[in-house]
């Protein structure tokens, strides 16, 4: 059996600003990537969005297209921010770290010609599926449960 690096991890993380996509597939499915089981990672084993950290000198689109084309082959059209969280760490000497979520959209079609080559996994998902997911990253999952119920948020 292997280890959980989840429970089992003593590796130090770094937080830094990041990007994710809320991918919807023909509009209707979330896809989702199977996060690595390693112990360098946050959420290690837990499905999740597909995105990553803002690098020096880039724009939060420039790191949303970097990343979906590095982890799955994609490259996304329009992208529009949906929301962003800011982290406020007051044990880290109180920096803030921001994650900005952008939705896109994909066809079935990208979908079939897509390549993992970050992640476990990859699939697409109901936003019932979604929303009944027993290991989500926490921050996808809020934010998700968010997109899922746009429409009846104020």
């Amino acid at each position: 059996m292997s280890t959980d690096w989840y429970f089992e991890s003593t590796e130090p993380l770094a937080f830094v600003d990041a990007v994710a996509a809320i991918l919807l597939v023909d509009g209707e499915r979330y896809l989702l990537q199977l996060r690595d089981n390693f112990p360098h990672i946050f959420f290690p084993g837990h499905w999740g969005l597909f995105g990553g950290a803002i690098e020096p000198g880039e724009t939060e689109d420039q790191a949303l297209r970097r990343e979906v084309e590095e982890e799955i082959g994609v490259g996304i059209g329009e992208a529009t921010r949906f929301c962003r969280i800011i982290l406020q760490l007051d044990r880290l000497n109180g920096r803030a770290i921001k994650r900005s979520y952008f939705e896109s959209r994909i066809t079935s079609a990208e979908l079939a010609r897509a390549r993992l080559t970050e992640g476990a996994r990859m699939q697409s998902f109901t936003a019932h599926e979604v929303l009944a997911m027993p290991r989500m990253k926490p921050n996808d999952a809020f934010v998700l449960w968010q997109h899922v119920n746009r429409n009846r948020l104020r």
